[in-house]
């Protein structure tokens, strides 16, 4: 009996150490998936991209969020449910029935595709986003760099579209004029858009020569390139310092990673809300309401006298 008391005794003073065992092991392989998650967000951005966005410091602006507004059937009139837009009392298309055309201009790179270097991405990865539903392709492209013998450098690149791209490119070709700019060199761009704008959709293409640098950030988007009435433009890009010229145009939208197979910003998000901006004699003061880029840029330390409305 004293032996059956001292082993039940043991067991009781075992079990709770054991719980601390556990909790602390599953402690620490959290610990270790939070940088394995990180460590895969970052792997090996390819380097033709942007180089803007990879050297921007961490952005505390407005992006859009994982859902915004609901499914608008695009007709001659819009209405929009209370407090979904600020600025309601924003002339409509249904008011005055000649508007000038309405311009969507659409970055690249993190905003409708991700791009990896091929030798960089680990397989399983890859494999996992594709089971996913992520359409991806081979891409090789020319790089600036060359090789002992003079000859252009050729990079391989493995391309994942944000989901819905295609849709997404050919539903706002039907109510707006895209433009590609992106601060990517051409060798890598031109081959990779060509791909995905198959059905040339994109009445304009630009790349890394037409941007601008200033004194705050290199690699600008200065929209005045593409008119100089920017009334009824729009810049989407998920560096918002890439439309710092023109705070007020810019829609900053939630970067797009290949972890994230379930981003459906381009359909949901976007779609709607330039649906709604194609209606509007003057996009600033609803993107003004929405997003207030003037007062992020100020907090990043960039004066008024560094941009034009």
């Amino acid at each position: 009996m004293a032996e059956l008391t001292q082993a039940t005794a043991a067991e009781v003073a075992y079990s709770p150490r054991s719980v601390q065992v556990w909790r602390a092991l599953l402690n620490w392989l959290a610990f270790f998936f939070q940088i394995f998650s990180g460590f895969l967000r970052v792997l090996g951005h390819h380097p033709l991209l942007s180089s803007s966005s990879s050297s921007s410091p961490p952005h505390d602006f407005k992006p859009l969020p994982a859902v915004e507004l609901p499914e608008i059937e695009f007709s001659g009139t819009l209405e929009i449910a209370a407090g979904d837009h600020s600025a309601g009392d924003v002339p409509s298309a249904a008011a005055d029935g000649c508007l000038e055309k309405f311009t969507v201009v659409l970055d690249l790179d993190e905003t409708l595709v991700c791009a990896y270097e091929t030798s960089s991405l680990p397989a399983s990865l890859r494999n996992q986003a594709t089971e996913a539903g992520l359409n991806v392709f081979e891409l090789e492209c020319v790089s600036s760099d060359k090789e002992c013998e003079g000859k252009p450098k050729i990079n391989y690149v493995t391309v994942f579209e944000r989901p819905g791209l295609r849709e997404f490119l050919k539903q706002v070709s039907t109510f707006a004029d895209l433009i590609l700019f992106t601060a990517g060199l051409e060798g890598y761009a031109r081959p990779l858009v060509d791909i995905i704008d198959a059905e040339n959709l994109f009445s304009h293409r630009l790349y890394r020569p037409s941007t601008t640098s200033t004194e705050y950030r290199e690699h600008v988007k200065d929209l005045t390139c593409l008119s100089k009435d920017l009334c009824r433009t729009v810049i989407v890009d998920n560096n918002p310092f890439s439309f710092l010229l023109q705070p007020l145009n810019g829609i900053p939208c939630v970067p797009f990673y290949i972890g994230q197979p379930h981003d459906y910003q381009l359909l949901n998000v976007l779609l709607p809300l330039l649906k709604h901006l194609s209606l509007q004699k003057d996009v600033r003061p609803v993107l003004y309401e929405k997003f207030h880029m003037p007062e992020w840029f100020q907090k990043q330390g960039i004066p008024s006298s560094g941009r034009t409305s």
